[in-house]
């Protein structure tokens, strides 16, 4: 059987390197990147780089590289190839799972205003603090553009492109993140108010930690929901189950 996950997440490559790890005959995985950062981390296996160019593109993809699985492993926040790799999986009938790291919780001492959306979240910012920590990556920064007065600071893999906000420093890093770091980013440049979006899992956690012990209000951006029909699990562990459950169906399991 041969799978495609559609990666880019630490999730996608834990699952890839289960599967190796598998021992299951007759699997085939292709990780597939969307090719959105300068340098990815690889999985192991084979990888395929770029979009598939809409439902259309990832149809004929899927039909004529056999594929029997999808696991959809990407970020949580790709609303657009979560619902393209949805269509595609009905309209070629192969069985689709989404791999989705669990959400952040608020907890006692947090001071955080959920938000629908990048442009909610610039509406509420100018009311909660003028120095800002943006860390919701490069993309979509266009919606803080009219912010003139608010000072913020961007952390990206890659350089952001504009439109941005008018006054702003940009960080380029990776996580994982540690808490001392995040710290010394809020002390050294002087935050007043954090801004994320519920992406989850422990690498990018530890500056709403951070946040929590400073007092500082964050501005948490709800992740997407999973389009409609489509089954979810939290851990690669359960989608590896899956994927080895889809194979012995499938008679290709060793």
């Amino acid at each position: 059987m041969h799978l495609l996950i559609l990666g880019g997440t630490t999730e996608a490559r834990q699952l890839a390197e289960r599967l190796q790890m598998s021992g299951v005959a007759g699997l085939r995985v292709t990780s597939s990147l969307a090719g959105r950062v300068a340098r990815p981390r690889m999985p192991v296996g084979e990888v395929r780089v770029g979009g598939f160019g809409g439902v259309e593109g990832m149809v004929a993809w899927v039909r004529e590289h056999g594929v029997g699985g999808i696991v959809d492993a990407t970020h949580p926040f790709a609303e657009n190839i979560s619902f393209n790799a949805a269509r595609a999986a009905a309209i070629t009938r192969v069985p689709l799972l989404a791999l989705r790291r669990p959400g952040w919780t608020a907890g006692e001492g947090d001071r955080w205003h959920s938000v629908g959306s990048l442009v909610e979240a610039a509406e509420v910012v100018p009311r909660l603090g003028e120095r800002v920590f943006l860390t919701t990556g490069r993309m979509g920064l266009a919606a803080f553009a009219g912010l003139e007065r608010t000072w913020f600071l961007v952390r990206s893999v890659d350089p952001p492109e504009a439109p941005g906000p008018p006054r702003m420093e940009v960080l380029l890093d990776r996580g994982p993140f540690t808490l001392d770091g995040e710290r010394e980013v809020l002390r050294r440049h002087r935050i007043d108010v954090v801004v994320t979006k519920d992406s989850g899992g422990a690498a990018t956690a530890p500056k709403l930690a951070a946040a929590r012990e400073g007092g500082l209000p964050v501005v948490v951006v709800r992740r997407p929901p999973a389009p409609e029909g489509v089954a979810v699990v939290g851990t690669s562990d359960e989608a590896a189950a899956w994927v080895v459950q889809l194979c012995a169906g499938s008679g290709a399991s060793g």
